[in-house]
């Protein structure tokens, strides 16, 4: 289809308003049925919505026993699937402990991966393969040939008198060319370069020809020689050239088939990779044959050019290099990989981003893109998957989720969870994969093994009995924003030939790093506050699939090949709203098609006078609701509260989250047409009538689903209640008995220790301790009256200051709750519910009698106590044998946490009324 033709232009105007008006079309027949199905589907959500996990293999020093009880372990807390990952080693071989070190791809580890993915397959779980030792791919059957490749250059004074000669070749090294410029190696003048002759490293330097200083450069196709990262034993050395087919084939050949050999039969669910972290990667060594044959010109004459740059020019065959980088890496490392994957019965899951450099529109190769990182309101990984995704059709959209979460391993709690996922689910994400669970030798000293910088999310946290709460909710969440279709109004079109141009050679090579830098939080800011959801979409995409969204926004950009100026004039021929922001293109995109860029120019000079041209991310925000009606106004709540919007045939669905640590009302305004609302709740999953255009209150960390629809699905929802306590009847506890039965996860375990304090670190004898504590208190509750209700009611949680430096990795819930970290309630011996999240009461109504009642308490903390109670864990023995694969972050000096229950603990009597019973109704 040709861009700007008729057939193009309807099929684009169709698509281009489907989002703004599907409201108000949607068909009645049938929503009643629909919304009480979906009501009932969230209440119990389908398996596959589940959390996964990276599980760590340390060493790989596994056991089945321990594989398979910790596979149960998993499963009970509702955790779905495992992602297999062999990691460094941990301890030692120990043959009394039962730490045996299997040299990784040994068939001793295949035979544990057959055992882990056949019990965890009669678990009803998913299993995911890393296919390769720590990350990037490589390791001993990598050699150096096939190693990731990088553009060394050296630079020789000609008349420095200094002996200098002729750079030597090391292993792998093949001669590129050689040059002699005017100026010096840090300063030289790229036009006046002369390439001196020959094929093959010169005997020696050139000659001084004319006055000043001159320099010899030598052009080298070298290698990185980067060792995988946190490689298991057997798991070492070099990372493989992602933009080598050679390299790829060989990879899968004498890894690849190893590793699957304990899969046949059942498949794993998706064979894994890793981000991309090939740091200098910037070269292979067909990369000058490939460049002339995709760019149509020699790239060599213009080696001098591509190092020092300075000029338009220069930046223009920077950008065909990393277009060319960019082709290198899809067609020999993305398209093999997808292509193996489906060849094996399984899919390629793959995080597809860093260098060496990808696109967006790479993305869609891999069967499972996945992103990284809570940025919600700024550039991210994350939203850069689920972009494509929405682009491509992809309906599911995983994130490597915790990865740095409250710092150190231990650290985390279930609300730090609950505070990062809610931002995942704000960028897209519909497939939660917990960033991890540390697999630990039986026998080790508690709390166990753990990564070097993550969250441990597995039993040896004390806090894990709510752990199925956790889990419960993500799926919940998850399973909600995989029904219909996404309803992003915003396309914000990247600046990846500008990303390109600003590449140099060095290991400079990443689109997305480039992003972060052009992509501000101010921009983002500006669509997301003002109540407009964004997708990415860069021309290769568009110009695959087309611009389906109301609104495209153009940040500001200096080079645009001539069919992206073709796509943006059939949107707008189409009745597409376009906008640009600050710069607008000049140039085309590299020196291949420069003969563009009179075309370029008059063709965005005849775009500005249909498209709507703001100069500041202020006006940006200004001039969107004269384009499009916000999708919700937000008002005073934006950047604060997010939101995800979902359609389905007959309904709307918004989550709503609140990303602060303080309380945020705003009231409920949003575009969609249906006229009968729902609020369903993240937790139990049960429905209230909702009243739009009323505020709502999101606790600290607080999150709601809004359900819209026609046709009655409301009318079986309970009207929404309010808690009103009576006057003067609380009871305040203060008699607690505090018991410590110790846990697993807890080397300090005082018999029949009783103390007054509720927190427990207040307490020289139990400062150190983690683990379960007890809290036990009676209390008398009168005849209770016809549909009284009783509450209890923690004292109101503490927002805490983000102290950290700038730029510090990973996130946490700044916030100090008045439980720490999680409680599960007892009245009377029942189990009443759990407590790991704001607004910290729960209704106790059920299990309370008239009469005397007994209030157990059993509250878990984090194993930092412990840990900061122990000597510090040396590590030396071990890395004189393996050699130093790791570097454990944040323990040093570590301190005990705050534990047990902050603040006064009351019971509250009172009736739930209804709120106001006013039909809900749209704007």
């Amino acid at each position: 289809m040709i861009p700007g033709s008729k057939k193009d232009r309807c099929q684009i105007f169709r698509y281009v308003f489907a989002a703004a008006l599907c409201g108000a079309c949607a068909s009645t027949g049938g929503a009643q049925t629909s919304i009480q199905q979906l009501r009932a589907e969230f209440a119990s959500p389908q398996a596959d919505a589940r959390p996964m996990v990276r599980w760590w293999w340390f060493g790989p020093a596994v056991v089945k026993p321990e594989i398979a009880r910790e596979l149960d372990v998993m499963h009970a807390a509702g955790v779905g699937g495992v992602e297999l990952a062999a990691e460094y080693p941990l301890a030692l071989d120990d043959p009394a402990k039962g730490i045996l070190n299997l040299r990784y791809g040994s068939p001793e580890y295949v035979d544990d991966l057959k055992f882990a993915n056949e019990h965890a397959r009669g678990l009803g779980m998913r299993v995911d393969l890393t296919l390769g030792s720590g990350w990037p791919y490589g390791g001993p059957n990598v050699p150096i040939d096939l190693a990731s490749g990088k553009l060394r250059v050296v630079s020789v004074a000609l008349n420095g008198g200094d002996g200098s000669q002729v750079p030597k070749l090391g292993a792998g090294e093949s001669f590129i060319a050689a040059f002699v410029a005017n100026g010096t190696a840090g300063h030289f003048d790229a036009k006046s370069a002369r390439r001196v002759p020959g094929n093959a490293m010169p005997a020696e330097l050139a000659r001084v020809e004319g006055p000043g200083p001159q320099v010899e450069l030598f052009f080298i196709s070298s290698h990185t020689r980067q060792q995988v990262k946190r490689a298991a034993f057997g798991g070492e050395g070099f990372v493989l050239d992602h933009m080598s087919r050679e390299a790829i084939d060989h990879y899968l050949q004498t890894r690849g088939d190893g590793l699957l050999s304990g899969f046949a039969g059942t498949p794993p669910y998706a064979i894994f990779s890793d981000s991309l972290e090939v740091y200098g990667a910037d070269w292979t060594k067909d990369l000058p044959a490939e460049f002339a044959r995709r760019r149509g010109y020699d790239l060599i004459p213009h080696l001098p050019e591509l190092l020092q740059g300075g000029t338009p020019e220069a930046e223009s065959v920077r950008r065909d290099w990393g277009l060319t980088l960019s082709d290198l890496v899809r067609d020999n490392y993305l398209r093999p990989m997808a292509e193996y994957a489906a060849a094996h019965a399984t899919k390629f899951r793959s995080q597809t981003y860093g260098q060496p450099p990808v696109t967006l529109s790479d993305e869609h190769i891999p069967q499972l893109p996945e992103g990284e990182g809570p940025q919600w309101h700024a550039f991210s990984f994350t939203r850069w998957a689920s972009s494509a995704n929405h682009v491509y059709g992809n309906r599911i959209t995983s994130a490597e989720t915790f990865t740095w979460l409250h710092s150190p391993a231990f650290r985390a709690t279930p609300l730090d969870m609950k505070a990062e996922a809610d931002c995942m689910f704000l960028e897209g994400v519909n497939q939660i994969v917990e960033h991890g669970f540390p697999y630990s030798a039986p026998g080790v000293a508690e709390p166990g093994w753990s990564l070097y910088a993550a969250a441990a999310l597995n039993d040896h946290n004390p806090w894990w009995p709510v752990m199925h709460d956790v889990t419960a909710y993500i799926q919940r969440i998850s399973w909600a924003l995989r029904q219909g279709e996404p309803a992003n109004d915003v396309a914000l079109l990247l600046p990846e030939d500008d990303a390109q141009a600003a590449f140099r050679p060095g290991g400079h090579v990443s689109v997305t790093d480039e992003m972060h830098a052009r992509i501000t939080p101010d921009l983002m800011g500006a669509m997301l506050n003002t109540g407009y959801n964004v997708d990415y979409i860069d021309l290769a995409a568009a110009e695959d699939r087309g611009l389906h969204y109301p609104i495209v926004v153009v940040p500001p950009t200096e080079r645009m090949p001539l069919r992206g100026v073709k796509i943006l004039e059939a949107y707008v021929a189409a009745g597409g709203k376009l906008v640009f922001l600050g710069q607008t293109p000049t140039r085309a995109g590299g020196l291949e098609d420069a003969g563009d860029t009179p075309a370029v120019v008059s063709g965005v000079r005849e775009l500005l006078q249909k498209a709507t041209d703001v100069e500041t991310t202020g006006e940006l925000a200004s001039a969107l609701p004269r384009l499009l009606k916000p999708d919700v106004e937000l008002g005073a709540a934006g950047g604060k509260v997010g939101f995800l919007h979902r359609h389905l045939k007959d309904a709307d669905i918004y989550f709503f989250a609140n990303t602060t640590a303080e309380p945020v009302s705003f009231p409920v305004r949003v575009r969609s047409g249906y006229r009968e609302g729902e609020w369903w709740d993240t937790d139990g999953g049960h429905a209230e009538r909702a009243e739009l255009g009323e505020a709502v209150t999101l606790p600290a960390y607080g999150s709601r689903l809004l359900v819209l629809s026609n046709g009655g699905g409301g009318s079986s929802a309970r009207a929404m209640m309010r808690f009103v306590p009576n006057s003067g009847t609380a009871i305040k506890l203060a008699d607690w008995n505090v018991a410590f039965p110790g846990s697993r996860g807890s080397a300090a375990q005082p018999e029949g220790h009783n103390v007054s304090d509720t927190l427990w670190t207040d307490n020289a004898a139990t400062k150190f301790y983690s683990g379960e504590v007890r809290y036990t208190t009676k209390f008398h509750a009168d005849t209770l009256k016809n549909g009284e209700d009783v509450r209890l009611q923690f004292a109101v949680s503490d927002p805490l200051k983000d102290n950290r430096p700038p730029g510090s990795p990973g996130m946490r819930a700044w916030l100090d709750p008045p439980i720490r970290e999680a409680a599960e309630v007892f009245v009377n011996g029942k189990h009443v519910g759990d407590l790991w999240h704001p607004p910290y009461e729960i209704d106790l109504t059920s299990e309370t009698h008239s009469g005397e009642n007994t209030l157990e308490l059993h509250v878990f903390n984090t194993a930092i106590n412990e840990l900061a109670g122990q000597p510090p864990r040396d590590y030396t023995t071990l890395k004189a044998k393996y050699g130093d694969r790791f570097q454990m972050q944040g323990m040093e000096n570590l301190q005990p946490v705050p534990s047990g229950i902050r603040g006064q603990v009351e019971i509250v009597f009172g009736t739930e009324t209804r709120e106001s019973g006013r039909r809900t109704e749209s704007r």
